[in-house]
């Protein structure tokens, strides 16, 4: 059973903190593994599986230069796996075609299958130039470049934050599982053929399982996985500590800030002219800022000794119309409203 205390210290958290907590800290992570991951993609352009190892099956062998087919940028011939297709291979067929090509011990492929709701097509010896990943014909393979995976960056990044959000690098119960049920998981070939559970001591056993999903369904080879998970391992840790530093930050000085209601009038308003704040409370200093809902702050001014109930005018002449938060923030108070600038 999860029991909700940050980093496994301290008082429980009732389900709204913790769901803001872990779905921000988390969410953080995610954002920063995409854009770390597809920054990389873009940048090397790296090759799948299936454009691989068509290419040099289409080459020839690399592995005797002295016999047929030999080309240095082929693939090489391993028994039982990657071989030459001989002249009196049953893969052949009257006219001997496919003689010297390069076969493969592999999954068939979606043309031996006719309706996957009853067929599947199992593994034996296809041509390498007719090879496919383990997916449904309609996705043959992503249609962006391999390295890194980000099926790597983005698990080992979750686990990281998981690993240190819970204080525990275990699961609840101390297992996690999945069930894939007999016949009805997969959708691209019947199967599987008994019920599978996979489970998962730690956070890190499940992102090890989604890294290694992705080289045996061959959508990545293994050299995109591993750069992939110290990736996602300093993500996730810089992401967790960036989020802790907003819930672990010093709040005595904010333990008695007040959330103010405050007036402004009139709203809407017509672009090009000026709004009517009116002060809460009375504070030594206060600061007013009009905000966008990018974060950006258009407007910002420090007000010296405002009273309660006093009414100040902004000029928006520089702002476009949209909507907008106002802001005002004195020492023990804050406050926010919104502003909708018409045209």
């Amino acid at each position: 059973m999860l029991v909700k205390q940050y980093e496994g210290q301290g008082e429980i958290l009732d389900d709204l903190e913790w769901d803001v907590k872990s779905y921000l800290t988390l969410g953080g992570a995610m954002h920063d593994a995409a854009v770390t991951a597809w920054g990389i993609k873009g940048y090397y352009d790296y090759i799948r599986p299936i454009s691989a190892i068509r290419y040099m099956a289409d080459k020839g062998q690399s592995s005797f230069p002295d016999s047929v087919n030999y080309h240095p940028d082929g693939i090489t011939l391993i028994d039982g796996y990657i071989e030459l297709v001989t002249p009196d291979d049953t893969m052949n067929g009257f006219f001997v075609a496919d003689t010297n090509k390069i076969k493969l011990y592999a999954w068939r492929g979606p043309d031996y299958i006719d309706d996957p709701e009853t067929d599947a097509a199992g593994v034996g010896w296809i041509l390498a130039e007719n090879w496919w990943p383990y997916q449904r014909p309609t996705f043959v393979t992503p249609n962006f470049a391999g390295y890194v995976s980000g099926h790597s960056t983005y698990s080992r990044a979750a686990a990281e934050v998981m690993t240190r959000f819970t204080g525990d690098k275990f699961f609840p119960g101390g297992m996690g599982t999945f069930l894939a049920k007999k016949d009805e998981f997969l959708v691209f070939e019947e199967g599987p053929s008994q019920d599978i559970e996979l489970q998962y001591a730690t956070y890190y056993d499940a992102s090890d399982q989604t890294s290694l999903s992705r080289i045996w369904g061959g959508i990545h080879p293994p050299a995109d996985d591993m750069p992939g998970r110290l990736i996602g391992m300093e993500i996730g840790n810089d992401a967790f500590d960036k989020a802790r530093s907003y819930f672990k930050s010093n709040t005595s000085s904010v333990t008695n800030i007040i959330a103010e209601d405050i007036l402004i009038y009139p709203n809407p308003i017509i672009g090009g002219s000026s709004f009517i704040l009116q002060i809460p409370k009375s504070s030594d200093q206060a600061m007013i800022q009009v905000i966008d809902l990018s974060g950006r702050i258009l407007l910002s001014r420090n007000l010296q000794n405002p009273t309660e109930g006093q009414k100040l005018a902004f000029d928006i002449n520089s702002i476009p119309s949209g909507t907008y938060v106002v802001r005002i923030q004195g020492e023990d108070y804050v406050g926010n409203g919104k502003l909708v600038i018409m045209e």
